[in-house]
C-alpha cells in the first residue's frame, strides 16, 4: 500500500462519499462480484449480533476507560508488529526500497519507541506502509474469487484466505506461546480496532443496504491496496454511456413574425387662430 499521506487520503475520502451516496439507494441488482450473497447476508446478520451484544459495548468502554495517550500506545504496539508481515510481502512483490524503509522503521520504534508503543519512526519522517499476502497473490495476477463474509472476521476475498494463515505465522505472538499472553494480546488487539471503527458506526447506521455499503467499501479498497493507488484501467469499470449519446439533435427552424402594421396617428386640428389666417 502506498504512503498514508494527504495525496493518498483524499481519494480514500473521496471514494468514501461516494460510497455513502451509493448506499443510499440500491438497483437490487446482484453484485458481480458477490455470487453468494445469500449466505453471506445471513452470515452478516450474525457477525452484526455479536457486535451489537459483545464488541461493541466493549470497546465504547475500553474508549471511555483508557485515555487517549493510551490507547495511541495500543495502538502503535500492534502496528509495529505487523511490520515483518508488512516488510516480507514488500520483498516477495519486488519492492526492496520499501522493505528497507520499513524495515528501519521496525527497528526504530522496537528500540527507540520501546517496543513500539510509540512512534519516534514517524517523527523521523519515515513513511508508512501496509502490505499482506492477499495484496502479494494479487500483484502476482490471482484473481480475488468471490467475496466472503467470514463469520466474526467479517468482509474477505477467496484470495484472502490463505493470507490469514501466512500473516498468522510472520506474527511475533504466534511463537510466543507461554501462559496466556497470546490469547490477552489477541483480545487487546480486537478491541483497539473495534474501538478505532466506533466513528463510523453513525455513518453505517445512516446507510439504506450496511451490508452492500460495507462490501463494496472492501473490494474497492483492496483493489486499491494491491495496486498501490494505481489500478490498471483492465480492472476499472466500463464508463458509463452519455445520457446524451445516440440522440441527435434536430435543427429547430423558427417562423418569422409578421412585422407588425403601422398605425397611422390622426392629425392633429389646426389652432383657430391658424383656420382665421
Amino acid at each position: 500500500m502506498t504512503v498514508l499521506s494527504a495525496t493518498v487520503l483524499r481519494p480514500l475520502a473521496a471514494c468514501c462519499a461516494l460510497l455513502v451516496l451509493a448506499g443510499c439507494a440500491t438497483t437490487g441488482e446482484r453484485h458481480p462480484a458477490d455470487p453468494w450473497e445469500p449466505g453471506n447476508r445471513k452470515v452478516f446478520a450474525v457477525n452484526q449480533a455479536v457486535d451489537r451484544a459483545t464488541l461493541r459495548p466493549a470497546a465504547k468502554a475500553y474508549e471511555a476507560t483508557l485515555p487517549q495517550w493510551m490507547r495511541n500506545s495500543v495502538t502503535n504496539f500492534f502496528k509495529n508488529l505487523d511490520m515483518p508481515i508488512t516488510i516480507a510481502n514488500q520483498l516477495l512483490q519486488g519492492k526492496p526500497k520499501q522493505a528497507a524503509q520499513d524495515t528501519l522503521r521496525f527497528a526504530m520504534n522496537t528500540t527507540l519507541g520501546i517496543g513500539g508503543l510509540f512512534d519516534p519512526a514517524s517523527d523521523a519522517n519515515l513513511p508508512v506502509h501496509d502490505e499482506d499476502f492477499g495484496q502479494t497473490l494479487g500483484r502476482w495476477g490471482v484473481p480475488p474469487g468471490p467475496f466472503l463474509m467470514l463469520p466474526l472476521l467479517g468482509p474477505s476475498h477467496v484470495r484472502d484466505l490463505p493470507s490469514n494463515v501466512f500473516n498468522r505465522f510472520l506474527q511475533p505472538f504466534y511463537w510466543y506461546n507461554y501462559g496466556n499472553e497470546r490469547w490477552i494480546s489477541l483480545g487487546l488487539s480486537l478491541l483497539d480496532k473495534r474501538a478505532r471503527l466506533l466513528p463510523l458506526d453513525a455513518t453505517l447506521a445512516r446507510t439504506y443496504d450496511p451490508y452492500g455499503f460495507i462490501r463494496d467499501a472492501y473490494i474497492q479498497r483492496r483493489l486499491y491496496q494491491v495496486w498501490d493507488g494505481n489500478i490498471p484501467e483492465r480492472f476499472l469499470p466500463p464508463p458509463e454511456e452519455d445520457f446524451e449519446e445516440g440522440f441527435e439533435e434536430e435543427p429547430v427552424t423558427l417562423e418569422e413574425e409578421p412585422a407588425p402594421a403601422e398605425v397611422s396617428q390622426p392629425e392633429e386640428p389646426a389652432p383657430p387662430g391658424a383656420q382665421a389666417g
